[in-house]
Order: structure tokens, then sequence, then C-alpha cells
């Protein structure tokens, strides 16, 4: 095929053909056996998390065994029955997962609870009053089954329904604005209480903020000390980022040689021990019988070394460097530079400083003030910062280069999503190879394989979701990269960042080229015919459009199309199979046991497989959610059984998740944002208003009686009146809110949480410079019984490095791989 020379509106056709015929044969029968056939799944799967999560605790329940009691949950069940967990679910307190893993999850919770609580009125509402009026005597086209009870399905001499829809509309848009204005009041409370709470009060955390564009005249404590001898309280230490630039790629060097030390010792004592095995006597073993490694790009060539010698050596050059530059830091820090900034702006060059205060007050005041008397330096400040969450690579950025990556990072962002469109496109044909070879001439020669159904099944239906999962995975990897490449200098500014940029690419992709895209091929013919009724044309297929929703982006877990039941098969994806996936953790599961036997080979990664904690990414996970609410708003009137279907999907992932991070995921406390994730998923849900609100005024004003002339428009005038009361709300909804989204109020400074937490408990660790790691890691090997782990370790010692035997034995691991 020669993609050059085809015509582009007959790729998009085609495409969509497959698309379409999903679309118009949804039928009852179908649904049935679906909601069948995954019921036995769903029943299956739970029965097997019932009889599993008892024995597999590291995966089910991984924090009911953490050493750390502020970390360790109790036990789901304790010694209650096994059929005890669906209750015990039911019942977990939202304030669990604050208490265990932060407010950016307490919130996230909240966040499926306010839908949940949203769709739920949507949903008894519509049924009751829409269903009804859609169909009961009301037949457009070949609308059948399904068809019938969508808006489209109104008949031209019964427009006087459309009140109803408009009623409808006004109801559900001004719940949705009741939920958004409690649901942000909660926030901001439970956002301050969880500032002012004894745990976060007493954090170093809670004292520190950060300043970047730091020119040189004030890139040495004495120069800030100066600068902030009036903040309130004092400031406890101050720690600049100047001549430090290199410290964590050492970190990141001197690291990678302690796991390549680790691994060559495991090594070496396995093989020792299976050369000794039933002798009792130490044999010496030979040099050439050492690990050993090249030294060259991805170890394939270059001068090959003994492994062991050449990470001893590795790591203490790199605790010299760091060392080094230490020292050179600290005399550094007693030097003055004049208060000058010569040269452009562009030339100027900065650094960071990370601020302690005294109290907490302080840096909040100090992180609202205006620092520096020249454009954008010292005018960047992030207050509430952990160390560990900090991106050190961006932290000495020119502040005027900042301000050019920002619109270079959206317009990359921009064209990735429209270029995005090919790969899509690729796999929409794919897909749609039936249609193709029924349609196309130049494909008939598909029917004459053999094999041909079995072909065709596999590159239309198994071929298509495994390519654009592979394609999917990538998205995120890229819009990080370029959130990274805008300077954020936090992982949790990075997230948000992501964030935004991810419901972007949902909504275009997973929404509205779709929408248009099918709307646009289901009236080509017409269009062909008649150009200028493209409205009207436009108008009367968008509302069949929900169906295809409800399966491809509604459900998590994606299975193997079925080109007939796509509607049905969303209440069995999302509602059942998907919360038995997230149940089961199939995935981790897997993957469990297959790190184990291929990746354990050292002590430490045993201990990482066993004992580490799994998390989430807030920049990824809150999108899918608030698209899913966008497309229920958007045909929450047009298509009204999405709503019980939304309802029940919320409803299920909010139990869901409150279990999964109270009892398996463990969020770092260092990156989390305090809740900042919330207001932003709540802004991105106006998006639904927006979109519903013009393709109502749009069906309302385009509607024509059955003589084919234009029906009276109250409804669109009134339905664009809610378009700009929607608009104000946001806006009040920002302006009230908005300014308690950053910082401490002065009302709190002094509130009794906040004194009992304002103990000094954080300031030894002040101490230490955060960019400087911490003495040089010591290095895990495994106990022998002959005594060569002793033997390495005193080795190790008289090379400079620190090392400890660790949990097994070499010869235990030696049987066990």
């Amino acid at each position: 095929m020669n993609f050059k020379t085809f015509p582009l509106h007959s790729v998009i056709y085609l495409s969509n053909l497959f698309f379409r015929e999903q679309v118009d044969t949804a039928s009852t029968s179908s649904f049935l056996s679906t909601l069948s056939l995954n019921a036995i799944v769903f029943v299956a799967a739970i029965g097997l998390f019932t009889i599993t999560r008892p024995h597999l605790k590291s995966i089910y329940e991984p924090r009911a065994s953490v050493h750390l009691d502020s970390k360790r949950a109790a036990p789901l069940t304790g010694s209650r029955s096994l059929l005890y967990w669906p209750i015990a679910m039911y019942n977990i307190d939202c304030r669990l997962v604050r208490d265990k893993n932060g407010a950016d999850a307490y919130f996230f919770v909240c966040f499926l609870r306010m839908k949940a609580r949203i769709f739920f009125a949507l949903w008894i509402i519509s049924w009751a009053i829409l269903l009804p009026l859609t169909s009961a005597g009301s037949h457009v086209g070949t609308n059948s089954q399904l068809d019938r009870f969508t808006m489209g399905n109104v008949q031209p001499d019964k427009l006087v329904r459309y009140w109803a829809h408009l009623m409808c509309t006004w109801i559900f848009t001004f719940w949705v604005f009741h939920n958004v204005w409690r649901e942000m009041q909660h926030f901001i409370l439970i956002r301050q209480e969880y500032l002012t709470s004894p745990s976060r009060t007493g954090s170093i955390q809670a004292h520190t903020f950060l300043v970047t564009g730091v020119p040189a005249s004030y890139s040495n404590p004495a120069a800030l000390r100066e600068l902030f001898k009036d903040l309130s309280g004092g400031r406890h230490n101050i720690w600049t980022t100047s001549g430090l630039e290199l410290i964590p790629n050492i970190a990141h060097r001197r690291m990678a040689a302690i796991t390549k030390l680790e691994a060559a010792v495991t090594k070496f004592l396995a093989m020792a021990a299976r050369e000794n095995a039933g002798s009792g006597q130490l044999e010496t073993t030979t040099k050439s019988q050492r690990p050993s490694h090249r030294v060259g790009i991805f170890g394939f060539w270059g001068k090959k070394v003994d492994s062991i010698e050449w990470a001893c050596s590795e790591i203490a050059t790199c605790n010299r460097l760091l060392t080094q530059i230490s020292r050179d830091s600290a005399d550094d820090h007693f030097k003055t530079r004049p208060r000058t900034a010569g040269g452009g702006i562009l030339s100027w060059k900065t650094c960071a400083v990370f601020i302690t205060c005294n109290s907490r007050i302080s840096a909040h005041m100090a992180s609202k003030a205006l620092l520096h008397h020249k454009p954008y330096l010292m005018s960047a400040k992030y207050v509430d910062v952990s160390w560990k969450d900090v991106v050190w690579n961006n932290l000495n950025q020119n502040p005027c280069e900042l301000k050019l990556r920002m619109p270079v990072s959206y317009a990359a962002t921009t064209a990735l999503i429209i270029f995005w469109t090919v790969p899509a496109a690729f796999i929409g044909l794919t897909s749609s190879l039936p249609s193709l070879a029924a349609t196309a001439p130049w494909l008939s020669w598909i029917d004459m394989i053999p094999t041909c159904q079995w072909v065709m099944g596999f590159l239309s239906g198994i071929l298509p979701p495994v390519l654009l999962a592979a394609v999917m995975m990538l998205v995120p990897l890229s819009l990080r990269s370029l959130a990274v490449f805008e300077g954020k200098p936090t992982q949790s500014a990075v997230e948000l960042s992501l964030m935004t940029r991810f419901f972007m690419f949902q909504v275009v992709h997973s929404f509205l080229i779709i929408t248009v895209s099918s709307g646009i091929v289901a009236a080509l013919p017409g269009l062909l015919r008649a150009p200028t009724s493209v409205p009207t044309l436009l108008a009367q297929r968008l509302p069949k459009r929900p169906h295809f929703f409800s399966r491809e982006r509604l459900a998590i877990v994606e299975s193997l199309p079925n080109t007939r039941t796509l509607f049905q098969r969303f209440t069995v994806l999302r509602g059942l199979s998907g919360a038995a996936n997230g149940l089961l953790q199939i995935g981790p599961l897997i993957l469990y046991h297959t790190k184990l036997f291929m990746l354990g080979s050292t002590p430490r990664s045993i201990y990482a497989i066993k004992y580490g904690s799994r998390s989430v990414q807030w920049g990824t996970l809150f999108p899918d959610f608030t698209l899913l609410a966008v497309i229920g708003l958007v045909y929450s009137v047009i298509s009204p059984i999405i709503n019980g279907i939304a309802c029940f999907a919320f409803f299920v992932f909010y139990h869901l998740y409150k279990y999964l991070l109270v009892w398996q995921f463990a969020q770092p406390r260092g990156s989390d944002s305090g809740g900042q994730f919330f207001p932003r998923a709540v802004g991105h849900i106006f998006v639904g208003f927006y979109i519903q609100q013009i393709c109502m005024a749009g069906l309302f004003f385009l509607a024509r009686h059955e003589r084919n002339y234009p029906a009276p428009a109250p409804q669109g005038v009134l339905i664009s009146v809610l378009l700009v009361l929607t608009i104000l709300f946001q806006h009040f909804i920002n302006d009230s809110f908005g300014p308690l989204h950053h910082g401490l109020p002065l009302t709190l400074a002094d509130s009794p949480r906040e004194a009992h937490g304002s103990g000094k408990n954080w300031s030894r660790e002040s101490d230490f410079h955060p960019m400087i790691p911490t003495p040089s890691p010591i290095a895990w090997f495994p106990n022998d019984l002959l005594g060569l782990a002793l033997m390495q370790a005193k080795n190790c010692h008289d090379a400079g490095v620190n090392s400890s035997g660790k949990t097994e034995t070499a010869a235990e691991t030696a049987r066990d791989r």
C-alpha cells in the first residue's frame, strides 16, 4: 500500500469503520454473554485472592510486616474469617490512608469518593427521567437496543422533550458545583491540619525553603545571613549548591561501583562454596577464577579487570572526590564576593540555596518576599522542601534560561500530542482489517489466505491492543522528560507538571480525536453529497460515541477486543475485571517471583525485592481518573447510561485504592506535596463541563422540526448562560481557594498544634549539607562457612570500603541458583 497516494479522508474513513460497526451492533444478548463470561472470571479472581492473600503477605499486605511502627499497618482481617476482607475493606477509614501515606494519597481517595457521590446522584436522576423520555414513543433511524437511550433518539416532532435534558444539565452542573465547593473546603481544612501536625511541624522539611537563581554575589552564607538577618525567628542554617554540580553524578557512580562489588563478591563466594563443597577445607582460588569484566562501553570491549579490585578502587576514588569537593565547599563558605552581576542576564552564573529557619512561619514568609532587585534573580522560591525530593541537576539553571525552557517544553508537548496520531492511526487501521478487506479491492487477497480467520483474528484482535499498550507506555516517559527539561527543581513539581501534560494528551487523543474523527467518518457519505450540512450531520452522529468510550477509556485492564461488545465489555472490564486485577496484583505477583529468581543475586537485591515497597506516580494516575470523570460528565445527559457505569467504577476503585494505599503502596514522605494534586484534578474536570455544554448548545441550536425548519432555541440560549456561569464558578473557586493552596497563614502560626511540634528535633539533621552524601554506603556481603566473606571484608576495608555480612550464606546462594 502506498500511503503517499492514498487519500487522507479514505484512511480516516476506513480506520473508523471498525469502531462504527462496534457501536451500531451492540446488543442485549452480547452484553449478557459478555457479562456472564467475565462474571465467572471475576468470581474466580476474587476466590483466588481470598485463598492466596493470607499466604502471600509480601504481595498483598507488605506493610503489615514492616519494622517501623509509623509505617506498619495492622493486618486487614486479623484473626477473623478469610471471607471478612470485603467488609474490612469497606470499613477502611480514609484518615488511615493519610496517616500511612501522606496527604497526596488521602486526597486521591477523596477525589474518587467525590466522583462516586457525584455520579450516584446523576445515575438516579438521569435513569429516572431521561431514559424513559428518550426511548418511550420515539425512534430515529436505525437506533436500536442501547442507542434508544441516547439524546439522538428524540424524534424531530418531539423536541419539547429537550427541556428535560436542559433541566438535568442545570441540575447536574449545580450538583457538581456543590460538591466541588464542599470538597475544596475540606481540602483546605485537612491540608492545614496536616501542615500543622506535630509530625510535619517537627521535620526539617517544614522549616526549609529553597531559592534558585541565586547570583554569585549571594552564593556564600555570609552574604545570605546578612540578607536574612531581619527574618523573624532567625535562620538555623544556610547551604548553597555553588561548586557542587558534580556531586550527584559522583554519588551515582559510587553506588554503581558498590553494586558491582557486591555482585562480584557474591559470585566469588558462591563459586568458592561450590568448589569446596564437602571438603571442609579452603582451597586457594587462582586469579583467573575471580570475577572480571571489561571497562569499555557496555562491557563488550576494553581492558579486562578484576571486578573486586576495580570496584574497590572506584569506590575509593569517588570517596576521595566527594571529600575534596566537600572540603572546598566548606572553605568557599567563608569567601565573600562583590555584589554585582555583570554582563547580560543569560551570562549570569547562578546557584541554589537551602535555608533552614528556626520558625517555620519564617520560612513561609521569606518564600513570599521579593529577594533581589534585578529581574528573575532569586525569584523562584519553594517552601516545605525535602532534600530527598530535589532534582539536583536542575538547581543551578540560569533563571532566564528557565523562562525560555517552559514554552519550549510545552511546544514540544504540543508537537508530541499532534504527531502521536501517526502510530495511533496505524493501529486503528490494523484493528480495521476485516472492514478494510471487505471495502478496499487491493486488500481482497487477505480473504484468500487459507487461515484467513485466524490471521484476521490475530491482526485485528490481538495485535492492536499489544501495539497500543507498547506505544502508550512511552507517553508518560516522554512527557516526564519534558517536565524535567522545563527545569522543575523538585520531583513533586515534576509530577504536577506531568499531570497537566498527560491530561492534555489523554483528552486530545483518548477523547477529542476519536470523537471528531468518528463523527466525520460516520457523516462522510453525507458530507460528500452536501458539504454545507457539516454541523447538522456531526451533531446527529455525536451522541453515538459514548459506547466506544465506555470500553476504550474507562477500562484499566485491556483484553482482546470483541468487535461487537464494546459498551457491554466496559461494565465487565472496569467494574469487574479491573477491580479483580487491582486486588490480585497479577503484574507485581509475577514480577516478584521473576525478580527473586533472575535478579536476586546479592543480599541487597534480595532485600529490595522482598521488602522494597511499591509506589504510584500521581502524575500519571490522576489523569486516568480525571479523564474518566470528563467523559462521564460530557455524556451524562447525552447518553445517561454512562452515569450508572461511572458511579459503579468510581465506587469500586475508591474502596480498592483505600486498601492499596494502606497495605501495599508506600509513598516517599519526602515527595509528598501536601495534596497539591487534588485542586489541579478538580480544575481538570471542568474540561468535561465545557465540552458537554458546548456540545449541548450545538445540539439545541441545530435541532430541526419534522418539516426540516429550525426549531426555537431557548434551550441553546439557556445552556450558553450555564456555560458562562461555569466559567465564573471556576474563576471563583480559583480566586477563593487558590491563595490557600500554598503557604501557611499567619493565623495558624501560633496554633497549639504548631507550637507542640516546633521543637528542634530536626536541628541535628540540618547540620549536614543536603547535597553532600553521607559517608560511603556499606557494601553487603553474604556470610559463608569458609570465612571468605570476612577476608574480603578486610581487604575492602584496607582499600577504604566499608562492608559487612548480610542475610544468607554463600553456600545457600549457590544451592538456590
